[in-house]
C-alpha cells in the first residue's frame, strides 16, 4: 500500500521527528523538506509519497516509543508526539478529506499524484517557494 503524507510548512519541524520515531534511521530527519505543494488559499506543504508495511499504520497510530536505533535521542519525542496527534488519516472508505493548514494530512492506498490532487494541493514554482519563504 501506499501512504502520501501532506504537512503544513509550520509543522515541518515536528513532522520529521515523528518520521524518524515512526521509521529506520536518521535519515528519516529529512523526510520533508521544501514546502513545494500549496492549497487554494496559498498555505504551503512539504508532500512525502512511499510505499508501506502492512503494520506500518499500526505502528505510526500507536503510542510512540523510542526507536532502539536512536540510542543517542536525537528524537524529540514530545515534538513526535505533537505531529502525531495532528495526522488525519483518510482511508478508500472514508469521506473526502482535504490538506489544511493546521492538519497533517495521509491519504493511504491511492497512487502519490492521486492522494495529492485529492488533497486539493498544487505544485508551486520554485521561485514562488523562494518569494514566500524569505519574505
Amino acid at each position: 500500500m501506499r501512504l502520501t503524507i501532506a504537512v503544513p510548512q509550520t509543522h515541518i519541524d515536528i513532522a520529521n521527528h515523528y518520521a524518524m520515531a515512526v521509521g529506520y534511521s536518521k535519515a528519516d530527519s529529512l523526510t520533508y523538506r521544501d514546502p513545494s505543494w500549496q492549497d487554494a488559499q496559498g498555505n504551503l506543504y512539504a508532500c512525502a509519497s512511499l510505499p508501506i508495511s502492512s503494520n506500518f499504520l499500526s505502528r505510526a497510530t500507536s503510542p510512540l516509543t523510542r526507536p532502539e536505533w536512536d540510542a543517542d535521542e536525537i528524537i524529540d519525542m514530545v515534538k513526535a508526539s505533537q505531529a502525531q496527534a495532528l495526522v488525519a488519516l483518510w482511508m478508500p472508505e472514508d469521506d473526502p478529506i482535504t490538506a489544511t493548514p493546521d492538519t497533517i494530512t495521509a491519504i493511504a492506498g491511492k497512487s502519490g499524484s492521486e492522494a495529492i490532487a485529492f488533497m486539493g494541493l498544487t505544485q508551486v514554482k520554485e521561485e514562488q517557494i523562494r518569494n514566500e519563504s524569505w519574505g
